[in-house]
Order: C-alpha cells, then sequence, then structure tokens
C-alpha cells in the first residue's frame, strides 16, 4: 500500500505541472491589460510602464515563466495586483469558508446517500428503490446554482428561515449561513452516493459467498452489514474521492449564489481583475487538494479490504 501512495504522489507531480503550465498560458492569452485594470482608464503610460516592471510583466513571458514556476514550487504567491495584499492572507481568509462548505456537504451526502442506497438495494423493485431512483434523476438534473437560487428565494427570502449572503461571524452564525449552501452542494452527493451504493451493494450481493452465507443460515441482516456491505464500499469509495473533488468544483457557483467568501468567489473576482497571483496560487491550491484527496482514497482502500495493506 506504501508503494501505491508513493507512486500516487509520483504521478501527481506531472498533473501539478501541466495544471501550473497551462494557467500560465491562459492568463497570459486572455484580453485585458492587468496594469490598466489596476490603475484604471486615466493612467499615464508612465505609471503602467511602472507598475508592468513592478509586477515583473515587462520581461519577455519565458522568463515570466521560470519565475512563475519557482514561485509556486516554493509556495511563494507573490502580492495581489490589485490589493496589494499578500497573496497568502487572501488564501488564508478564504480558504476556511471553501473547506467547511466541502466538508458538510460531503457528510450531509455520505449520512443521506448511502443509507439510502443500501435501502434501495434491500428493497429492489420496492418503494425505497423507486425513490431512490426518481430522487437521483432529480439530483443530476438540477444544477448547483439553479437549486442554490430557489433554495435562497423560498428560505431566504420568501420565509426568512436563514441569511440572504455572508459567511457569518462565531460558530453558530457561520453554521447558519452554511446550512443553505451545503444542502444545495450535497443534493446531488445524495443522489450520486445514493445510486453508486445502490448499484455497488446489488452486484455484491449476487457473489457466490453471499449465496453460502445466506446457506449456512446467516440473518438478513449479518449477510448485508458484515459480508457484502464492506465489499460494496470500494467502488463507493472511489466516488467518495470524486464527490470530494466535484464539491469543490461545485463551490464556486454555490459561493457565488450566495454571496458567500471561499476560493470559487475569490477566483471569479480574480479573473476579471486578471490578478495573476491570486489565480495561480488558486490553481495550486485546487491541484494540491487533487493529491491529497487522491493519496486519502488510496489509504481509504486499505482500511476497508486489509487485502491491499501489503501492495
Amino acid at each position: 500500500m506504501n508503494g501505491s501512495v508513493t507512486g500516487r504522489l509520483l504521478d501527481a507531480i506531472p498533473t501539478v505541472f501541466l495544471a501550473l503550465t497551462l494557467v500560465f498560458v491562459a492568463l497570459r492569452l486572455l484580453p485585458g491589460d492587468p496594469a490598466l485594470v489596476a490603475l484604471g482608464d486615466y493612467a499615464t503610460p508612465e505609471q503602467l510602464a511602472l507598475f508592468r516592471e513592478q509586477a515583473g510583466l515587462d520581461v519577455p513571458i519565458w522568463q515570466q515563466y521560470f519565475v512563475f514556476l519557482k514561485d509556486m514550487l516554493t509556495f511563494d504567491f507573490g502580492t495581489s495586483l490589485i490589493s496589494r495584499e499578500p497573496v497568502i492572507d487572501i488564501i488564508a481568509r478564504n480558504l476556511p469558508y471553501t473547506l467547511e462548505l466541502t466538508l458538510a456537504a460531503v457528510l450531509i451526502g455520505i449520512v443521506f446517500g448511502v443509507p439510502f442506497g443500501v435501502l434501495a438495494a434491500i428493497k429492489r423493485n420496492k418503494a425505497p428503490d423507486s425513490g431512490m431512483r426518481i430522487f437521483s434523476l432529480l439530483g443530476y438534473a438540477i444544477p448547483d446554482f439553479y437549486l442554490g437560487a430557489l433554495l435562497l428565494i423560498v428560505f431566504s427570502l420568501n420565509l426568512q428561515l436563514f441569511p440572504i449572503s455572508g459567511g457569518g461571524e462565531g460558530v453558530v452564525d457561520r453554521l447558519h449561513h452554511l446550512i443553505l449552501p451545503a444542502v444545495t452542494l450535497a443534493f446531488i452527493k445524495i443522489a450520486f452516493l445514493g445510486r453508486l451504493t445502490r448499484t455497488s451493494l446489488l452486484e455484491v450481493l449476487s457473489k457466490d459467498y453471499v449465496r453460502t452465507a445466506r446457506a449456512k443460515g446467516a440473518g438478513e441482516q449479518r449477510v448485508i452489514y458484515k459480508h457484502a456491505l464492506r465489499n460494496a464500499l470500494l467502488p463507493v469509495t472511489t466516488g467518495l474521492g470524486l464527490s470530494i473533488l466535484s464539491t469543490l468544483s461545485g463551490s464556486v457557483a454555490v459561493e457565488l449564489v450566495f454571496n458567500r467568501p471561499g476560493l470559487g468567489a475569490m477566483l471569479i473576482g480574480a479573473i476579471a481583475e486578471r490578478d495573476y497571483p491570486v489565480i495561480q496560487a488558486g490553481v495550486v491550491i485546487f491541484a494540491f487538494s487533487v493529491v491529497v484527496v487522491n493519496t486519502l482514497v488510496d489509504l481509504a482502500y486499505a482500511f476497508i479490504d486489509p487485502r491491499l495493506r501489503g501492495n
């Protein structure tokens, strides 16, 4: 298992390198001058030239690229071109909001999705199974931003049960602000994990060793929860890793809908302002998240299936 984790980390190096290169090229191809955005339309040519020199934008692209790689690999994110604030401070201010939103959405998805999937598999072709399939279709069909807008209109504007915008201050207030965005992101997670759990468990229940356990007189609860569910969780673990990554990317739209601080809203604002250092730092954070999640999934495999621990 140690070799598998090490191999996954080594495989992540070219992925991160490619992501950094693509974002560097894409930023330089986008129309718009960061100096003009930062200083305004009335800036003089001398002021624009000085800004480009101070930001390192006056040297050839290839030199900018190597400076960019060195800074990113040493986690030197630099200073925002717009606010002149250290990028690391901007990240530190926004990252907790995205992490708590992602964690809450994934936990809701697990708590409701996996049991619903187990129930649908046990009650195959009955009412719970039909309900699970209908819910899955709705989960896949409704976009995050649309569901978020509906929840905002109903529960914030009409019923006034939840705040309209912001991230909150203090534990209780932040939890109050977190509920609607987390439910919005969790909706598709419940549908995805529920459907995946149902499919995986039904496949395991058809295996010979499950039939043998039943033939030996093992109770249905024991067959399902001791023999079948543990093996069915392997593909669910993979799906959970994908779900976490999709939640991180989906947080962009949700943070905008709920006017909530976070990495997604930070990146959208930075792209609009051509704030290269902030955008580059955001990409590094998301690429690093992919590496961490994939590594945790490998470790979870070893916990669920002891046969993988020696690999």
